[in-house]
């Protein structure tokens, strides 16, 4: 069992895609964390020796910000956002979209499911 930034990588999947598991780390990260650790891209995760896990592991903690501390970093950028009044804090604090999309139709995803308006009824056709 592989533990790595306090997550379980998945035991029978190649080791490059196992470290996407971890928050903070896609395909192009995990390769490139892999070669500065000297293993291979295509053992699988069980296959790995305490020895590789520790020089991953290693690597990962010199390279920077995953899972947690991450999270608490990215959180932090937004609530500065909202502190200091921002166009985007805004957008973050009431709940819409913040990069820009149009929201007259689409943007369900960050406003959440539609609200139903009294009064109001859907138009038939005659």
């Amino acid at each position: 069992m592989a533990r790595i930034a306090g997550v379980d990588l998945p035991l029978n999947k190649r080791v490059e895609i196992g470290l996407t598991y971890i928050y903070g780390i896609g395909l192009s990260r995990a390769q490139e964390i892999l070669g500065k650790a000297n293993v291979s891209r295509d053992i699988r995760v069980k296959d790995l020796t305490e020895d590789e896990v520790s020089r991953i592991r290693k690597v990962i903690t010199d390279e920077g910000n995953v899972e947690g501390d991450l999270r608490k970093k990215i959180q932090m950028d937004i609530r500065r956002l909202i502190d200091i009044g921002s166009y985007r804090g805004i957008r973050h604090r009431t709940g819409l979209p913040v990069h820009g999309q149009r929201t007259h139709t689409n943007a369900r995803t960050h406003k959440g499911p539609r609200r139903a308006i009294a009064g109001k009824k859907k138009a038939t056709k005659k």
